[in-house]
């Protein structure tokens, strides 16, 4: 029997916790659904919200994603540190109705770890599930589309049953265009400037809403000054973002470290701070790329918006059917102010018009064509049985919005509604390369902050012959030397702590998955130097059988993997210098320098004895680092070979003693 509402309690809240941006664009498709449902619904990251407002919504929906080692995104760990108190009664939230969709990635121990302890926490405080919770891979092969539609279904479905219309009023069809809560007008008038600055940075750049007593969130930017000559030369102009909580660096070095003649162009890039700054192993630097400006005249072009291209602009609430004006946060943060905000600015700095375009961004363009055949071609690819040829239209050939507005020409986005239809141009996070020492531009007192990347600069060739690059490695790429930068330091999901020095370690990092490895290696040396001084006495070096060690400090093995020893094995001088200094051994797989690949899987067999001693004989630790997909499944059964060969038990008992390390800290993946 249907639950009859009246319309002021008609109220959905859509929460997201989100690493990369994905969570929050499918939370933004939730809202969607409930608001052709007639619930007055907002869109908010979990950080946000108090949890003593919860009951304040009829429903509440949680979309998360998982990072690190099985944790919560850092705009979702306010909310569940609120969810851990010790006080909180069992009943607490026992008026909620809610349901969790999680993002995760298979190839990880602790696959979608976050939405299954936060639905069973809130479970635990007595909330009541509205509907069973979903979970998306993004190994599926249809991307997280392949479980989101079918849970999306069935939460529309539900919300049907369980709760009648308002009277007078039906679902909006999907073919009506929704009015977006924000949208650009001219900035006309004295008083732009303030609302411009008020408006954009202090409300709307982290969208907080109940929790604004963190003032290191809501910093103002230093006054800017307009970019002189943005088109010319074809690089993206050198504008400070006001990005708050972040730190201003100076890029030092942005050096090729693979061979010319290599198929990948491999960048070590340094920048220093004016200031000292410190971090761990395992954390990472968000990096907030822009477009080039030939793509973004392009854009302009084939959009018919030169009219307005560089006319100040600001953002502005729409208001609700009942004359109310929304309340989500915009969709865009941290913008620049009046009069530097113009459309060309925007797309420059802020939306992400080479990203490959969801379902979502299809069923809005459809509505800004007028040509028939365009129009059918474009909601086809929103419609669930068409999935596989979404994919191979987008996913499959990598093919950008840019290239997707090329092919429908009869499109017009209003330029007022562009930010409510591009995607946001997401900051992208490197793991930090340097460590113990290598974190200062010194070592004497008073050094500065540095930061070591080891960036991989993304371009290949698709299966319809395209050129393709990645947006941040591009960007990144064709940055001079001295070039200043605002970007954020964001604690990683390796969780390494000095008290863990004496353990051994055994780090498998092929291609660019070593930086956060030799992150680490310094580290541990740095704690060596620490507990022993720079001049230890050569008589206290002992061998075990993997060179020499130093008492105080566990055994360091490193298993690293490229293509060929003398394209792209990164950082190999340092290592036979770290052999002497740390008792480093590197066992290395060049996939191609032989007939037979070998893979450092392979080589993890091949010295099972020294990896069975360490981890299991001597407790040791585990980090796996590099591409997710095939290679950390691989690492993981190779481990479990090594364990029952050397351990002399059934596949069952080696598997359990890998989940027993990981229980206990001892396992560790970050992939990306």
């Amino acid at each position: 029997m249907a639950i009859l509402e009246e319309p002021h309690d008609r109220t959905s809240l859509v929460l997201y916790g989100s690493e990369t941006g994905m969570a929050q664009d499918v939370a933004a498709e939730v809202g969607a659904i409930f608001e052709r449902l007639h619930f007055s619904t907002r869109v908010v990251e979990l950080n946000s919200v108090n949890i003593s407002r919860l009951a304040k919504s009829l429903i509440v929906v949680i979309i998360i994603s998982t990072t690190g080692q099985g944790d919560l995104p850092a705009n979702a760990q306010t909310f569940w540190k609120q969810l851990l108190r010790r006080r909180l009664p069992p009943d607490h939230l026992s008026d909620v109705r809610f349901t969790t969709f999680g993002l995760g990635d298979s190839s990880y121990p602790k696959y979608n770890w976050a939405a299954r302890k936060l639905h069973k926490r809130l479970i635990q405080l007595g909330a009541k599930e509205f509907q069973a919770r979903g979970e998306a891979d993004v190994q599926h092969p249809e991307g997280t589309d392949g479980s989101f539609i079918p849970w999306s279904a069935d939460l529309r479905r539900h919300l049907l049953e369980a709760y009648e219309y308002p009277e007078g009023l039906s679902p909006i069809p999907d073919d009506t265009l929704l009015q977006p809560k924000w949208t650009l007008e001219e900035a006309r008038g004295s008083g732009n400037a303030e609302f411009s600055r008020h408006s954009f940075l202090a409300e709307t750049s982290t969208g907080r809403l109940e929790n604004q007593e963190d003032g290191s969130q809501n910093e103002s930017p230093p006054d800017l000054t307009p970019s002189d000559g943005i088109l010319q030369g074809d690089t993206p102009p050198n504008d400070l973002l006001p990005i708050p909580g972040s730190i201003t660096v100076n890029l030092d070095e942005n050096d090729r470290v693979t061979a010319m003649h290599h198929w990948q162009d491999v960048r070590r890039i340094t920048f220093s701070t004016s200031t000292s700054v410190d971090y761990e192993p395992g954390d990472v630097l968000t990096i907030f790329p822009k477009n080039f400006p030939q793509d973004v005249e392009d854009l302009i072009s084939i959009m018919d918006w030169g009219h307005v291209a560089d006319i100040p602009l600001r953002c502005v609430r729409t208001r609700t059917a009942t004359g109310q004006q929304h309340d989500d946060p915009s969709p865009i943060p941290h913008l620049l102010p009046v009069p530097q905000l113009t459309l060309r600015n925007l797309l420059l700095h802020y939306l992400d018009i080479t990203a490959i375009p969801r379902r979502s961004f299809f069923s809005f363009i459809a509505h800004f064509t007028d040509d028939p055949v365009h129009k059918e071609r474009l909601l086809e690819f929103t419609r669930p049985q068409y999935l596989d040829e979404l994919y191979d239209y987008t996913t499959r050939p990598r093919r950008s919005i840019l290239e997707v507005l090329h092919d429908f020409r009869s499109v017009k986005i209003p330029w007022s509604w562009v930010g409510s239809v591009i995607p946001v141009l997401k900051g992208r996070q490197f793991s930090i390369a340097s460590g113990g020492s290598l974190k200062r531009t010194s070592i004497e007192p008073g050094g500065l902050g540095r930061f070591e990347l080891l960036v991989a600069i993304v371009k290949y060739r698709t299966v319809i012959k395209k050129v393709r690059q990645g947006v941040c490695s591009r960007y990144l790429s064709s940055l001079p030397k001295g070039t200043k930068l605002n970007v954020l330091l964001r604690k990683g999901g390796l969780n390494t702590a000095k008290t863990e020095a004496r353990r051994p370690v055994i780090m498998v990092a092929p291609g660019t998955g070593v930086a956060p490895m030799r992150s680490l290696v310094y580290e541990r040396l740095s704690w060596k130097e620490e507990e022993e001084g720079h001049h230890q006495d050569s008589k206290n070096i002992h061998t075990n059988g993997l060179g020499p060690s130093v008492p105080g400090i566990g055994d360091n093995v490193l298993f690293f993997g490229c293509r060929n020893k003398e394209s792209d094995f990164f950082f190999r001088e340092e290592w036979e210098e770290l052999k002497s200094r740390l008792g480093l051994q590197v066992y290395t797989a060049f996939s191609r320098d032989q007939k037979k690949k070998v893979y450092v899987q392979d080589v993890i067999r091949e010295q099972a004895e020294v990896v069975y001693r360490l981890l299991h004989d001597r407790s040791g630790i585990v980090y796996i680092c590099g591409s997710s997909g095939k290679m950390p499944q691989a690492v993981r059964e190779a481990l479990i070979e090594v364990f029952q060969s050397q351990g002399a038990v059934e596949r069952e008992d080696a598997e359990k003693q890998l989940l027993a390390m990981e229980k206990e800290g001892r396992y560790k993946q970050e992939t990306w």
